[in-house]
């Protein structure tokens, strides 16, 4: 059942406002809605990123939460730390109240950097959350190449010129690497439709065991978009197919959201400034390709769920 949009907003904010995110930025929409997914206590760990960065500049800080500033790749290790600790101290009387946990990355620091802690944390079973802010790329260090940036996609780091088009290589599938720990829960949610994202936040956290989210977080300054386009391409991104809303809960998938009409992959391109290269006349076996895995990728999952 969809989280009431009455019940989340009753709950306490726990993102103070103050915070240094650009405008137009989606990372603070699923922030917010994350730290309200639950009314008990909780423990935040953060990797090093855009989120980061702008919300704990020292000497202030935004988190109305007990948080942990970690390294680029050690969120997921030290919250399954933290958690493990919580259990032990539990058992033994030393810690009262109940805590949920939960821990935070980019796509550079959850589908490269930070993978190896991350699966470690899914393998071993922690009673956890991992939320992936995905922008599809380093967007805090400069805009580099990250395993989540699509095939086309201009960056600091893959360049669009008369030699190459952008990034030359698929983006990694990041959920379907996690669906393969066999962990409780996974899903993928887009800042654009706040219920279903609240909705499986607060599922995720129910959960006994690991769980893992993959949030489309469009960044306009990456993206080279206008400011107050962000969410709508989100939106854009869902309606074309290429960012899927779906879940899979104890082996079981379900698709959260089919198109009634199910937009060219072109359309989600032509939006953004990282993409123009491509609409020169010259690059359009690079939108074909692209086409093509969307495709691909969305049938796959039509299929699962429909034999679940």
């Amino acid at each position: 059942m969809a989280l009431s949009v009455k019940k989340l907003t009753k709950r306490p904010e726990r993102l103070a406002p103050g915070h240094r995110a650009c405008a137009g930025c989606t990372g603070p929409i699923l922030l917010r809605h994350a730290l309200r997914a639950t009314e008990n206590n909780m423990v935040v760990g953060f990797a090093t990123g855009c989120m980061e960065v702008s919300t704990t500049i020292y000497p202030f800080t935004s988190w109305r939460t007990s948080y942990i500033h970690n390294a680029f790749e050690n969120s997921a290790a030290t919250i399954s730390g933290v958690e493990t600790a919580y259990r032990v101290l539990k058992a033994k009387g030393k810690v009262k109240g109940d805590y949920k946990f939960m821990a935070f990355g980019g796509d550079g620091g959850t589908y490269d950097i930070g993978l190896q802690s991350l699966s470690g944390a899914m393998e071993r079973g922690h009673n956890m959350v991992y939320v992936c802010y995905d922008n599809e790329a380093y967007m805090n260090t400069g805009i580099q190449r990250s395993g989540s940036t699509p095939l086309g996609a201009h960056t600091n780091t893959a360049q669009a010129g008369t030699a190459k088009a952008g990034k030359e290589q698929l983006s990694k599938d990041l959920t379907q690497i996690i669906i393969a720990h066999n962990v409780p829960y996974v899903a993928q949610a887009s800042v654009h439709n706040v219920r279903d994202m609240a909705t499986k936040l607060e599922k995720a956290l129910e959960i006994e065991g690991p769980a893992f989210l993959n949030v489309l977080a469009p960044c306009h300054r990456g993206w080279r978009c206008k400011i107050e386009e962000s969410v709508d391409i989100a939106r854009l991104a869902v309606d074309t197919c290429f960012w899927p809303l779906f879940e899979v809960e104890d082996h079981k998938w379900k698709l959260n959201y089919k198109p009634k009409e199910k937009k060219p992959v072109s359309e989600w391109l032509k939006k953004q400034g990282r993409f123009k290269h491509l609409f020169t006349g010259k690059r359009d076996d690079i939108i074909e390709r692209l086409q093509a895995e969307t495709d691909r990728r969305w049938e796959e999952i039509v299929r699962r769920c429909e034999a679940s």
